[in-house]
């Protein structure tokens, strides 16, 4: 008798934990079709569970375990329910000591917007010792709560989209950080206190992640894992844009933990993997692994709308060739690159031309320039300049922190330190090949001789908000 009450829990708790399975690994081609297939479980899970006995429910032993499954069944969808929210609630009165009730509850809470109440809820269970999901969550939440207040926002429903200020797309809502759902925008002009508070927390979410991954560490390649292992990858990437985008080391981890991510054969079937690697190699330029991510994340999920972000980054290499083509050909080339005067550089500096910068960064170079023209394109950022050097060589300004008016088109630049790249690859049988200059903070440049003043820099921040 007690064999077969054990079985049933034990059957109980194994199809609640299935149900998030779905949840986390299932990226139908229609959106709608996930929602019924969860409804769908989520019902006969509920019959399970109440197929057990009253008697059996109402044991001091098990109530708390009916209320906390029950709940977590109920909250596996989308939306807020507060019907999930009284049966957490409950769970964790008669048993505080069950940390998985603590992080549904969380979780839960977090949905109808009461993020400190949620903070509150994981912190009570990682003080009764460390929990590898709760930090996970914490991480997560922690970026979510480092947009402040009092900014303006724009929401975008998504699964698990870096969105990267105006210029990317909407989907469909999840939970879990594998299939994260809704990011919201924030466009921001930050002062020195509110960037740096925010830049902190995103740092305490970063240390969060890590902890979770080192508790896992025993655990080998579990999913529990990989998704920690994702997590992180969105820390490190919104990290990037809170610092002022000039971190380029934060790309980089961002991008090697996606890698580790990567090598899951479920995380294959999502989408948004796809989706996140390729907006981090579009930061890192490089375009050719950018379109085919976006192209991949299009293909697994057409509601992520990642072709648009095919066809965006296509129109601009397009666009780039075109204005490169035409001016390295005119006169004005020669008449603006003969007029680049000499400026007063610190002796550590040796000034350079294009011909002469090594792929990567360049330290202890300046190299000088004159603007000739802004190009226009249909994200906000980084800023596209077309320069020459004085040689009348062209090559392509992509500028990061600073405001769009602060460079303009006869300006000379000098450009500090900077970070070259030689683009040359191949989509869709077109050939793209210029070469290309990146500025990532204020300091970089001079414009016109002089240091541009702090108020010219522009903090543009973003925020993987995972909504449960």
């Amino acid at each position: 008798m007690a064999t077969e009450e054990e079985d049933v829990w034990a059957k109980a708790t194994k199809v609640a934990d299935d149900l998030y399975e779905i949840r986390d690994t299932f990226f139908p081609q229609n959106a709608d079709d996930k929602t019924s297939k969860l409804q769908h479980e989520s019902d006969l899970a509920l019959n399970l569970l109440d197929s057990i006995p009253a008697e059996q429910r109402k044991l001091p032993a098990r109530r708390a375990a009916y209320e906390y499954l029950r709940g977590k069944i109920l909250d596996v969808v989308p939306d807020y329910r507060k019907e999930a929210e009284d049966h957490l609630s409950k769970a964790v009165k008669l048993n505080p000591s069950l940390g998985d009730a603590w992080l549904c509850l969380g979780n839960c809470i977090w949905k109808k917007g009461d993020l400190t109440s949620a903070k509150n809820c994981f912190n009570l269970a990682l003080s009764k010792g460390p929990n590898k999901k709760i930090l996970c969550q914490l991480s997560m939440l922690e970026r979510r709560m480092a947009q402040g207040k009092g900014f303006y926002s724009l929401f975008f429903s998504s699964q698990l989209l870096l969105v990267i200020l105006l210029c990317m797309v909407s989907g469909y809502l999840w939970s879990s950080e594998a299939n994260l759902s809704v990011f919201e925008l924030k466009i921001s002009l930050l002062g020195i206190s509110s960037a740096d508070n925010q830049a902190e927390m995103v740092e305490e979410s970063i240390q969060h992640a890590r902890e979770a991954i080192t508790l896992d560490v025993k655990d080998g390649n579990s999913w529990c894992k990989v998704l920690q292992t994702y997590n992180l990858g969105n820390a490190c990437l919104t990290s990037f844009f809170v610092t002022g985008t000039w971190d380029h080391s934060k790309l980089l981890q961002s991008l090697k933990a996606y890698q580790n991510a990567e090598k899951d054969e479920r995380m294959k079937s999502n989408p948004d993997l796809y989706f996140n690697c390729a907006t981090v190699n579009k930061y890192l330029e490089n375009y050719d692994r950018a379109l085919a991510g976006f192209e991949a994340a299009a293909l697994k999920d057409p509601s992520l709308n990642a072709s648009e972000e095919v066809e965006k980054m296509v129109n601009l290499l397009n666009k780039l060739e075109i204005l490169l083509r035409g001016h390295s050909k005119s006169k004005r080339l020669a008449s603006l690159a003969s007029t680049i005067g000499a400026v007063n550089l610190n002796s550590s500096y040796k000034r350079a031309t294009l011909d002469a910068l090594s792929e990567g960064l360049n330290k202890a170079v300046a190299v000088l320039g004159k603007v000739l023209l802004f190009v226009k394109h249909e994200n906000i950022t980084p800023l596209y300049f077309l320069v020459c050097d004085s040689d009348q060589s062209c090559f392509v300004l992509s500028v990061y922190g600073i405001r769009n008016d602060t460079i303009k088109e006869g300006d000379q630049l000098t450009l500090l330190e900077p970070h070259f790249r030689n683009i040359d690859f191949s989509w869709k049988e077109k050939c793209y090949k210029f070469k290309s200059i990146r500025v990532d903070f204020l300091e970089q440049v001079l414009v016109n001789g002089k240091a541009l003043p702090p108020h010219q820099a522009i903090r543009t921040s973003i925020y993987a908000q995972h909504k449960p």
